[in-house]
């Protein structure tokens, strides 16, 4: 059920202050209430974290994986500002519901990380005002941008890691490998708990030596309870095609119930949980 703003969700306003708001990290670094950039919420079960969950979907992302299902989330202008005040009531309504389902709030996107007050901000009141479990999703490229004052707001990261290839990484993303690796070796410095997630793609990520490079590198860490093997799926290519951005992965197929079995099976070889 994502609400998009311009439907449901008040645009943020300068005297929309609370007592809470001017204790946070965020308030105290502004010295004014937090704001940001965010795309729309959705209240989800099971794919960004334990339970129901309020997501908040920041906007904005440095990476241009090719398979991404939210394409409208990369480009900052495609959001809209509002302050934490009003993501924080709206989440408030659902708390009594999440909390029975033994869920929480995700900050997502896009890369939340690109927004670090704003998503500090989110994940210190989700906890402490609102009593919420908190999780951060991630694809860890923008980790240096983590404060350990962010991450004490944790409880969870659910953390990308595309390929082990680098050449592959590098042409899913956009991007280089390395900084995703030393946010996972500083979460794992931190013991916070860590989803690890790597999506299926046959011809690119499914070589069998790449899913054994990123299982032995898991497997190391000590603080993954999951690992999700996600298949490759084509269902965001309509975003693309309206926002006239060419899906170079069309004719690419989802992979096997059999080759995600094999990859899982890789995962749990190393003691991971994978599902």
């Amino acid at each position: 059920m994502t609400v998009l703003f311009g439907t449901s969700l008040p645009v943020g306003h300068a005297n929309a202050i609370s007592v809470s708001a001017a204790r946070t990290p965020a308030a105290a670094a502004t010295q004014r209430p937090s704001e940001g950039t965010v795309h729309s919420w959705d209240l989800s079960t099971g794919v960004d974290g334990p339970g129901t969950r309020f997501v908040t979907f920041l906007s904005g992302c440095p990476l241009t994986c090719l398979y991404c299902h939210n394409p409208d989330t990369m480009r900052m202008r495609n959001g809209r500002r509002t302050s934490a005040d009003d993501v924080i009531a709206e989440a408030r309504k659902y708390t009594k519901f999440i909390s029975a389902s033994g869920g929480g709030a995700t900050i997502s996107g896009g890369e939340p990380l690109l927004q670090p007050v704003f998503a500090g901000e989110l994940l210190h009141r989700m906890k402490n005002d609102l009593g919420l479990h908190t999780a951060l999703d991630t694809s860890g490229f923008l980790g240096a941008r983590a404060t350990d004052a962010l991450l004490r707001d944790v409880d969870l990261v659910l953390l990308d890691i595309k390929s082990w290839d680098r050449e592959t990484y590098k042409k899913v993303t956009g991007r280089p490998l390395e900084p995703t690796l030393d946010f996972a070796r500083r979460l794992a410095d931190l013991g916070k708990e860590v989803h690890l997630r790597f999506v299926l793609v046959p011809g690119l990520t499914d070589r069998t030596e790449n899913i054994e490079d990123v299982a032995a590198f898991a497997g190391s860490l000590g603080n993954i309870s999951r690992v999700d093997v996600l298949p490759f799926h084509k269902l965001g290519e309509s975003k693309w095609e309206a926002l006239d951005m060419k899906f170079t992965l069309h004719d690419t197929p989802s992979p096997t119930a059999a080759q995600v079995a094999a990859a899982k099976a890789i995962f749990a070889a190393q003691g991971l949980n994978a599902v």
